[in-house]
């Protein structure tokens, strides 16, 4: 609901704060008083387009606020939580907008700035506007479908179509990541399976590389010993035989020495004796040393080719670890992971099956409740044409003709709303094709629709704009045709709040409140006011209306009479 405007140099407006209470409030004046410049300053505030023209002669900027008190539940919070606007659901929501001489314009929500764009589009969602020059609100079809969702109860079923549309959008999207998914294992499966099979032919083990360099120490020692061990082998073969063959030597000089029988060959034979024994003795110890160097050598217990395979087996893991980027110690987790994603291939196949099953089941699902909420606004479009054209005749607008088009959508329009177009379709006169609202001929017809749309939905929880604006939607109709304007207004005005400018009298008599226009003043200071009527002034203003320049008494009576009924 709008609670106030507050309006500063706007054309013949210098300065004008306005409190605006519930219910049917009606603008009269003499033609010219100034009643359209009101709803301009109100455009202004809401984003609607403004011209430099508006700003008053002499003054820098023309500046207007809006101040709404909108429900908690209304799904304007929701826009401006969307736009990143702060705000309070309990406190008030303020437009503002200045236009300056050379025609820029700044706006601002709650003193936040914003574009003009944003301001329109919150504006649009606190008001409609329908006039003799335009319909703001219902000539965009876009609203044709949640308005008639609204008349046929349908919010449950638009809800139900919205939750469908979100899980087939859902279980789309799973699909085209795992049909990613495969693609992409598919394309590294051979690569995979390569490096797999290389791993499983080495089948590196935890630790492996440690063993390998720690065994490989121990038997290049080992080698090297069993080296040293066969050198001392040799200096022990040959030193066997020298001393065998010295021992001979010995034992041959000893016999000769024997037979020469000289007094002195007794003691070379003692000498030579003993030198033999030595030898003998040497021999013997020579054998124990040469049989240990051989117990040492069957110590060193292994293969012959042991140090050659350790150093080829770790030889062939590192070179395996370079080649797959990695560090001997990985290759066992890489195998794992590698296993691992060659088995993720084959189950995200069988993952992908499984979710392309839950897309066409969600698919089907969602064109069947689409079918069904097709079928329900095929009945509440009838409906709603019944409706309003019980409304049209009372309007002069009795050869108008009013169709609600439900047209099928293709599949890939499919949407969160359902596979439907809704349009709101006329003719205005018989034997005319039906066309888009647009279409109608004059201004005046046109908000005379519009209110017939709304008397329609009114009543039926139909979810009516909280602010509607109708700017002399009695133009060129006067008796029962106003009377007949005024009593739908005062329904709308029973769930919604609705400013109406107007020259009729049956129409202002119907108002919770009376706003009188007049221009004040003369040349430069002409200036457009606005008084709000007692019931008096009421009266006399009705009977101006009904009367003309002179008010009579029987114009007063029948002002009373008006009002009173």
């Amino acid at each position: 609901m709008l609670i106030g405007l507050w309006i500063r140099d706007v054309v013949l407006i210098e300065a004008l704060d306005l409190s605006i209470g519930p219910g049917l409030t009606v603008l009269t004046g003499e033609t010219g008083a100034g009643k359209s410049i009101i709803l301009d300053a109100l455009g202004l505030a809401v984003g609607a387009r403004a011209e430099a023209g508006l700003v008053r002669r002499g003054a820098a900027q023309a500046a207007a606020s809006a101040v709404f008190a909108p429900a908690p539940s209304h799904p304007v919070w929701d826009l401006l939580e969307e736009k990143g606007l702060s705000y309070a659901r309990d406190e008030d929501l303020v437009l503002r907008r200045t236009l300056t001489a050379d025609g820029r314009s700044r706006a601002f929500v709650n003193d936040q700035a914003t574009g003009v764009g944003v301001l329109k589009e919150v504006g649009e969602a606190l008001l409609e506007v329908h006039g003799q020059h335009e319909t703001v609100g219902l000539l965009d079809a876009r609203t044709h479908r949640p308005m008639l969702d609204a008349f046929g109860g349908l919010a449950a079923e638009a809800k139900a179509i919205a939750e469908r549309w979100r899980g087939w959008r859902e279980a789309q999207g799973q699909v085209e990541a795992l049909r990613s998914q495969v693609a992409r294992a598919a394309a590294e499966t051979e690569e995979l399976t390569l490096r797999l099979a290389e791993l499983d032919r080495l089948d590196p083990r935890e630790g492996e590389e440690t063993e390998l360099a720690e065994e490989r120490a121990v038997l290049g020692a080992a080698e090297k010993a069993l080296a040293d061990i066969a050198g001392a082998r040799e200096v022990f073969n040959g030193l066997s035989a020298r001393v065998a063959g010295a021992v001979r030597g010995l034992d041959r000089a000893r016999e000769r020495a024997l037979v020469a029988g000289a007094a002195e060959a007794g003691t070379a034979v003692k000498r030579l004796t003993e030198a033999s024994a030595a030898l003998d003795r040497v021999l013997i110890e020579a054998g124990e040393a040469e049989a240990a160097v051989d117990a040492a050598a069957e110590a060193f217990d292994f293969e012959p080719d042991r140090l050659e395979k350790a150093e080829e087996r770790l030889f062939d893991l590192r070179g395996l670890a370079r080649k797959l980027q990695v560090s001997v110690e990985e290759l066992p987790s890489l195998r794992a992971r590698f296993a691992e994603r060659l088995r993720a291939v084959e189950s995200s196949e069988d993952a992908l099956n499984a979710a392309e099953a839950a897309l066409a089941a969600a698919r089907e699902a969602y064109l069947t409740e689409a079918g069904k909420l097709s079928a329900a606004r095929a009945v509440a479009g009838a409906r709603l044409a019944e409706a309003v054209m019980a409304e049209l005749a009372p309007l002069k607008l009795d050869k108008a003709r009013f169709r609600v088009a439900v047209a099928a959508l293709p599949e890939d329009k499919a949407g969160p709303s359902g596979l439907d177009r809704v349009a709101f379709e006329i003719a205005t006169n018989p034997g005319a094709p039906f066309g888009d609202l647009g279409a109608i001929a004059s201004g005046g017809e046109l908000a005379r629709f519009a209110l017939a749309l709304k008397a329609a939905l009114a009543g039926r929880g139909s979810g009516l704009q909280p602010l509607m604006i109708f700017d002399e939607v009695d133009q060129g109709v006067g008796g029962a045709v106003a009377d007949a304007v005024g009593l739908r207004l005062k329904r709308l005005a029973a769930e919604a709040q609705v400013l109406v400018v107007t020259h009729s009298p049956q129409v202002a008599a119907r108002a919770e409140a009376h706003w009188r226009i007049a221009k004040a003043g003369e040349g430069e200071r002409l200036r457009t006011a606005v008084e709000v009527l007692s019931v008096t002034d009421r009266e006399e203003e009705i009977a101006r209306m009904l009367a003309g320049a002179e008010i009579t008494d029987a114009a007063r009576a029948a002002a009373r009479a008006l009002i009173k009924a």
